[in-house]
């Protein structure tokens, strides 16, 4: 048995309108809201794609957050 996926949030919850996405932790609504309810194979589809949302949010200087290790 696999370990439960970490949630990303890092307590910065501040959404871009423009992508939809938290500028904390790359989530969309539909992501934070539905992460406790979600099995590990969505969450951890979620954690993949996340990476390339943070590195568009960096190039727009919208990320507020370093980066973490996962």
């Amino acid at each position: 048995m696999t370990a439960a996926a970490r949630s990303p949030c890092v307590n910065i919850c501040q959404m871009d309108a423009a992508s939809g996405w938290c500028r904390g932790c790359a989530r969309s609504l539909q992501e934070i809201a539905g992460w406790g309810s979600a099995s590990e194979t969505r969450q951890r589809q979620i954690l993949a794609g996340l990476p390339v949302r943070r590195a568009e949010l960096q190039r727009q200087g919208l990320w507020l957050t370093p980066n973490r290790p996962e």
